[in-house]
């Protein structure tokens, strides 16, 4: 492909040295379950976050249903969720046997819109489950004040927002706790799966250590019914090194993202808006195009990859078919599910390649 989608060569390549010598050194010492990489990690993704406690785990999934789960959130329980995000953020309500109830996004930029949240509380809400998506964040403090009145806790979905910033704080620290991923294409991805709870609640962070390891804080000593979802040693020792690069890497996406924003104006395409509180990481760069097809033709004759994210909605989806909502039951979702593409972005995409992309999507090349 002339210009991909995505690249996840490029950034090996980069650190090989420091990937390769971080490799080695969980190899060489026998040690492969929460062990000193898990831990160090934690140590340092916690103190990146700005939060107390860092928990290790298996993948973004399991960081946000280990979150319900360790609040007692389920059965008879709702919790609020965007309908504009990706699945797992709704597949993480239902293992923990509680119900999504969705709210409409804000499509200028993608996120919650807060001023419908309150409208969505019930008697059985518990929890608000705001996305920074895209890597962008969601306004905090609207969703934290509606939460305050309802008694409610807040669980950030920060899967594509490692290091974005809302009011100068960091994502991960903004609410009563947040689960991040770390699949490889994220910002700061493992070489495989992984994911983090970040939280400054003490209580929770016991109990998350406990849920993770089959319920267990002493070995053969199971306290609850547990799971098995813990991050792996080589993953958090390759996710250590690549934490040293993340702002630096999100610097260059920075730079790519104004590109794009410069350069795409006056073409038709619908741009994303930052608030004046927000600083995204650009995760992805989503555009919108009211004819779709059209400009991912070009893209496609251009040898350009892309991508839609995301083509349908969950409440649309055969998995949540039960919930019994119909067509036009979200019909914000149901817009940007229509026109969003995403165009390549990356760390390591370099500003040729952006002016490459610009002039295929313009028809200009």
């Amino acid at each position: 492909m002339g210009i991909p989608f995505l690249d996840l060569k490029s950034p090996y390549l980069e650190l090989k040295d420091e990937l390769d010598a971080a490799y080695h050194r969980v190899m060489s010492s026998g040690w492969y379950i929460l062990g000193q990489e898990v831990a160090t990690f934690e140590e340092e993704f916690a103190a990146y976050c700005g939060v107390r406690h860092c928990i290790g785990v298996g993948n973004g999934l399991d960081a946000l249903h280990l979150i319900l789960r360790g609040y007692g959130i389920g059965p008879g329980d709702e919790v609020i969720v965007p309908s504009n995000t990706y699945i797992a953020t709704w597949l993480a309500v239902t293992y923990a046997g509680a119900t999504p109830v969705p709210v409409e996004p804000d499509v200028a930029t993608y996120n919650l819109d807060p001023t419908l949240v309150e409208a969505a509380v019930t008697s059985r809400t518990k929890a608000i489950m705001p996305v920074h998506l895209y890597g962008q964040p969601a306004d905090m403090d609207a969703v934290n004040a509606v939460a305050r009145r309802h008694g409610l806790k807040v669980i950030e979905d920060a899967a594509q927002a490692h290091g974005a910033r809302y009011r100068g704080r960091r994502c991960g620290s903004l609410g009563d706790a947040a689960g991040f991923s770390f699949y490889p294409g994220k910002n700061l991805g493992a070489m495989g799966d992984g994911g983090a709870i970040t939280t400054n609640d003490d209580d929770l962070a016991i109990r998350l250590r406990m849920l993770r390891n089959y319920g267990s804080s002493k070995k053969y000593v199971n306290d609850v019914a547990g799971f098995n979802s813990r991050l792996d040693e080589l993953q958090a020792a390759l996710l250590r090194v690549k934490l040293a690069c993340l702002d630096d890497w999100n610097d260059r996406r920075r730079t790519l993202a104004e590109a794009y924003r410069e350069g795409l104006v006056g073409t038709g395409l619908v741009m994303p808006s930052v608030p004046a509180w927000a600083e995204p990481v650009w995760h992805l760069f989503v555009v919108r195009c009211p004819d779709r097809d059209a400009v991912t033709a070009r893209l496609d004759r251009g040898d350009i990859g892309w991508l839609s994210h995301y083509p349908i909605p969950p409440h649309r989806q055969d998995a949540y078919r039960e919930l019994g909502y119909g067509e036009r039951s979200f019909p914000r979702a149901e817009r940007l599910a229509a026109e969003v593409v995403s165009l390549p972005m990356g760390p390591h995409l370099q500003r040729g390649d952006v002016a490459r992309v610009m002039a295929v999507v313009t028809g200009g090349a």
